[in-house]
């Protein structure tokens, strides 16, 4: 099997390619490097561009006739960057997006996994959500996962393509053969920020301590990157069997800023300090899955804990710059 993975140079895309080679799938990565790495691609089939470059596209397919899929994860990502420039994060993520997804069907191509979001969910008031929780998105960033999916299922009605939506909860970790990771050097999420406090020997900023959570701090569904990856490889193969558009890829289990904390003093050698901040434009209380249609539908479940998503956050952290360079980027 040959995929096209839209993003293949970000953190997630270059996972997801790493676990679709170790499975014998073919990966073909489009990537535009605005975030993403030139380095992630390497000895992998790479064509630089822009999704909504129809010449390139079909170029790609041209090259590539037995592409039998897409995973599309090409986006903006940054919560408070969506609010400060919601304009440019509707372009990027909902107009390039149909603009691709017309080129897709030019060229034949009729199913796709997209990258989608648990953010665009309304948590209840235990801060769970399954697929069937209503919709309810408090950023750009999240607005546009919504509306790409919307979009998506009504171009789907009348035309001949099939979209599976894999909603995100909250990755971390890296590849765990150290192949691909995060590669900026300071990411916005709550981890990130952790290994950056630590490395620089300075307090980690909890933003948001009013949350109504048990301990006021946000909570989360953190789950492995590599485990994301892999459910990725299971969507592809029962991709036919499938019956729903919709499924969740997280742990099942919730977890607050301040138990992330305490995970990560467990593991590092040195603790970090905590101190206090206001929430950050964007920031919500957050969610974590209680739905099992991942693991009824696809035959997987998560299997890294948060303890070796830290590890091997920190593993990545250690050699980011000797395999991306002195410019790995300080945003």
């Amino acid at each position: 099997m040959r995929v096209l993975i839209t993003g293949g140079a970000g953190y997630i895309g270059s996972t997801i390619a790493s676990a679709c080679l170790d499975a014998g799938i073919d990966p073909v990565i489009l990537d535009s490097l605005v975030t993403g790495r030139r380095e992630f691609a390497e000895g992998r089939l790479f064509y630089e561009g822009d999704i909504s470059d129809g010449t390139l596209i079909d170029k790609v397919f041209a090259e590539n006739p037995d592409i039998e899929a897409v995973i599309h994860c090409a986006a903006l990502i940054v919560v408070p960057d969506s609010v400060a420039d919601p304009i440019g994060y509707y372009r990027a993520n909902v107009t390039k997006s149909l603009e691709f997804v017309d080129h897709l069907l030019r060229n034949g191509c009729t199913r796709m996994i997209f990258s989608s979001s648990a953010s665009i969910y309304r948590a209840g008031a235990d801060h769970t959500v399954t697929e069937e929780s209503p919709l309810d998105p408090q950023s750009p960033y999240a607005r546009t996962k919504a509306v790409c999916e919307g979009m998506f299922a009504d171009i789907a009605a009348s035309r001949p393509l099939r979209i599976l939506s894999l909603r995100y909860f909250n990755p971390i970790g890296a590849d765990p053969q150290l192949r691909t990771g995060l590669q900026l050097r300071r990411p916005s999420h709550a981890l990130g920020k952790m290994i950056e406090a630590y490395e620089d020997r300075v307090p980690f900023q909890i933003t948001g301590t009013e949350w109504p959570t048990s301990d006021g701090t946000g909570i989360r569904d953190y789950i492995h990157v590599w485990d994301l990856a892999t459910a990725h490889v299971a969507a592809l193969r029962r991709f036919d069997e499938l019956e729903v558009g919709v499924i969740n890829l997280g742990t099942g289990a919730g977890t607050t800023v301040r138990e992330l904390v305490d995970t990560f003093n467990r593991v590092v050698d040195r603790p970090i300090e905590v101190v206090e901040a206001p929430a950050r434009p964007g920031d919500v209380a957050g969610a974590y899955t209680r739905s099992d249609r991942a693991g009824r539908l696809l035959g997987w479940q998560a299997h890294y804990s948060i303890e070796e998503g830290i590890r091997h956050s920190l593993q990545w952290a250690g050699v980011r710059d000797s395999r991306l360079g002195s410019d790995a980027g300080a945003a």
